[in-house]
């Protein structure tokens, strides 16, 4: 009977823990991790090095290691997006040939090659996906954001679900009349980084933004969209419009890496926290984050429009990926020496340290998020616990 009962009590301990612990923390692989898309319902598809991609159907208790794409077993796959258990786009980040595209459709079980850049000296740092949803969307397709090319940024687009990609550049139909798609310029040694797939925001073909960093300053770059004129049968454009992100830190390895939107739906109202810094000095906190908030809600472009938000507590550290939790409306960025929250939209970040239950270092080492999973090096995966987010008496 004494027996019975220890075996009880020890149970009710080890549950108390995994109920109180803030991660849960898994190494299905020993690859490093850089892409994660979380689905819903279950499902989220990881990425990372060596051609690797993993799959979970029951909410992160088990990963399966998917089948390796053709010809991909050195491929370093930064970014993947997913649209169900089945269907995934990966992409790899590299030189040249070396950053390519792979879709699967059958549960990762085969993949085809869909697209490899086709610059010789290019390198792919990010790619989103706006899938098409019966009921709510006609529009299914993608963009790619790579380095910059004899002073312009590569920018690749699909309009059928990633099946096809075409430079952006050059003469477009459109309404019955043609219109032009202006090249995104660059500034001298400005660059995109390609940390977490998390510099570049996507709500349309045509409705993006992306963050850079260098020696010359961070920026926010976006499609400013004229291609509406095209109803009245007229020339129209759709062309590159910047805002200077001078509260980021600056440098050849500094700027900014990651944006995310408060608001789903895209540009009304917009509201972007971008986080960033210095990944070769990563417990700077110096010039970590930013958050951007229209004044009227609609306006585009950002100039003379928006008020930019600079903390009074700033990350405690350079940071790679941020995203927002609209339930308990908290702000999480993630880094290699920590995690921190904002319930202030960026005015204040506290970091969110690990409880007794968890192991000392369970908020480091992250690259990439997508709630409530992180991924980083080593084969590292995060699940957060949902009441980790909840705010405290001490911290409403």
């Amino acid at each position: 009977m004494r027996a019975h009962l220890l075996a009880a009590a020890l149970a009710t301990l080890a549950l108390a823990a995994t109920v109180h612990a803030q991660w849960t923390i898994q190494t299905p692989t020993t690859a490093d991790l850089r892409g994660i898309d979380n689905v819903g319902k279950g499902i989220a598809w990881a990425s990372g090095t060596n051609g690797t991609v993993l799959r979970t159907e029951d909410a992160g208790y088990l990963w399966q290691a998917c089948t390796i794409p053709p010809n991909a077993e050195h491929l370093d796959f930064r970014g993947i997006q997913a649209f169900d258990a089945n269907t995934a786009i990966v992409m790899s980040s590299g030189p040249g040939d070396q950053s390519r595209l792979y879709k699967t459709t059958d549960g990762c079980q085969t993949w085809t090659l869909l697209f490899t850049n086709p610059d010789k000296t290019g390198f792919w740092d990010a790619l989103k996906m706006s899938w098409a949803i019966k009921g709510f969307s006609s529009e299914s397709g993608g963009i790619i954001i790579g380095d910059p090319l004899a002073g312009n940024f590569a920018v690749f687009r699909s309009v059928d679900g990633g099946s096809s990609w075409k430079r952006w550049g050059g003469k477009q139909p459109a309404f019955g009349a043609d219109y032009d798609e202006k090249q995104a310029k660059a500034q001298k040694e400005e660059s995109l980084f390609a940390a977490s797939n998390g510099s570049l925001a996507l709500w349309t073909v045509d409705s993006f933004l992306f963050v850079t960093g260098g020696p010359s300053g961070a920026r926010l770059i976006y499609a400013d969209e004229g291609r509406f004129c095209g109803e009245l049968g007229l020339g129209c454009s759709i062309s590159f419009a910047s805002e200077s992100l001078s509260g980021l830190a600056n440098g050849s390895g500094a700027g900014a890496f990651a944006v995310a939107s408060k608001v789903p739906s895209g540009y009304f109202p917009l509201r972007l926290m971008i986080v960033g810094g210095d990944y070769t000095k990563p417990n700077q906190n110096r010039g970590t984050s930013l958050f951007l908030s229209s004044r009227d809600g609609i306006h585009v472009p950002l100039t003379s429009y928006f008020d930019v938000v600079t903390p009074t507590t700033p990350p405690h550290g350079y940071r790679s990926a941020v995203a927002y939790d609209a339930p308990t409306k908290t702000w999480i960025t993630v880094g290699p020496n920590g995690t921190d929250i904002s319930t202030d939209d960026g005015r204040n970040w506290r970091p969110l340290h690990p409880t007794n239950n968890d192991a000392p270092d369970a908020d480091q080492h992250w690259n990439a998020l997508s709630l409530p999973y992180a991924v980083g090096p080593h084969g590292r995966i995060g699940i957060l616990n949902p009441s980790a987010l909840k705010p405290s008496p001490a911290n409403p």
